[in-house]
């Protein structure tokens, strides 16, 4: 078996683990003279749990990518973020999930070598696309709460400069897949799709560079963010009610107060909430998956070989099963929104853009129409 993690290997051949992964593993763990038999019981185990992360993910991020391209022409910013992330989590699901799960069920890699190298370039692009756009909701977040004048846009369109940028940065990082990675034979007759590190240190810097551009920076920026985001919201919330008090007493309230109090809408602190869930989620999914990639080169034992490792290696990916039913449960609607609440969440969301106080008040349709 092989173990579920980054998708790489090295080239040290040790005697393969009945739990170890070759497909998306840290090391090759295989013996060139010859492959001992595998643990069918645990190869079950992870077909089944393999079989349900790319289902849900699948058929998740189909339903909301259908049910956010019907409104294209009148999606928000952070609909836009939402269809590329789904989009971004579709990667992962057809390119590391289901490659992951055909390799378990044939036990080898079956393809040319031109396979080998496109599918590990794809497994890593899926890894860098989902988790920079959720950074980049995520900032886009912040400067809407922080900064609205900023980010005020007039124009709608399914592409940004945000979105360009994280799709770029996705598709260049991922390059250095194509060059380690080939089809190399480690036993007679016997394929794998291997890499070539340089002994010891190459696996770990490896490991080492992948966790903190895929997990540590992101985890970094997504919790400044929401922190600032939490702070700014709070304060609001503070101001409000001294403003509710001064018009409970006063029956009158300053306008520069009033406006400082309506900035921030019911539909962005909405959006927010989701955004929070959403790291929430993200840090939950992978930090196991990364703490067990870092141990198994860091401090190899027989420990990081076991099958509690290989469950966990799994689970990384259910980062992409949770983010679709993240965003149509805070859409009020599952499996689908009905075009009523995209309308006035767009409407009120560009109210909070432009700094309007009574945008809220209007037609939807109206708003939609001025923004």
């Amino acid at each position: 078996m092989k173990n579920f993690s980054f998708p790489m290997q090295d080239s040290t051949h040790q005697t393969e683990s009945p739990s170890t992964h070759r497909f998306l593993s840290l090391t090759n763990k295989s013996d060139p003279v010859g492959r001992p038999e595998r643990d069918e019981q645990l190869a079950q185990v992870e077909i089944a749990v393999l079989g349900v992360i790319f289902l849900t993910a699948s058929v998740g991020n189909f339903i909301l990518i259908l049910v956010l391209w019907r409104r294209r022409k009148k999606l928000s910013r952070m609909y836009v973020f939402m269809l590329h992330l789904s989009i971004a989590d579709l990667v992962v699901a057809f390119f590391q999930v289901l490659p992951q799960l055909i390799w378990d069920i044939t036990d080898v890699f079956i393809g040319p070598d031109f396979l080998c190298r496109i599918i590990k370039y794809l497994q890593l692009l899926g890894m860098f696309a989902s988790t920079y756009m959720i950074v980049v909701m995520t900032v886009d977040r912040y400067q809407a709460v922080c900064y609205p004048m900023v980010t005020f846009q007039k124009k709608r369109a399914l592409w940004n400069i945000p979105i360009c940028t994280s799709w770029s940065i996705s598709l260049i990082l991922s390059l250095p897949q194509v060059f380690i990675f080939s089809k190399t034979e480690i036993s007679p007759g016997i394929f794998e799709c291997w890499a070539e590190f340089i002994q010891p240190w190459g696996p770990r810097a490896y490991v080492t560079w992948i966790f903190v551009v895929i997990f540590f920076i992101p985890s970094a920026v997504l919790i400044t963010c929401q922190v600032k985001i939490c702070k700014i919201i709070k304060r609001n919330i503070y101001v409000k009610k001294q403003n509710e008090y001064e018009v409970t007493n006063q029956k009158q309230v300053l306008p520069s107060r009033a406006s400082s109090v309506n900035c921030i809408s019911k539909a962005m602190i909405k959006t927010v909430k989701m955004t929070v869930v959403t790291v929430v989620a993200y840090v939950l999914c992978w930090s196991p998956f990364f703490i067990a990639q870092l141990w198994s080169v860091w401090f190899p034992s027989v420990i990081t070989e076991g099958s509690a490792f290989t469950i966990i290696m799994l689970l990384g990916n259910l980062n992409s099963c949770t983010n679709p039913w993240i965003y149509m449960y805070f859409c009020g609607h599952i499996p689908y929104c009905t075009n009523k609440q995209l309308e006035n969440t767009s409407a009120q969301e560009e109210s909070v853009i432009t700094g309007s106080i009574h945008l809220v008040d209007r037609d939807p349709e109206e708003n939609i129409t001025s923004a």
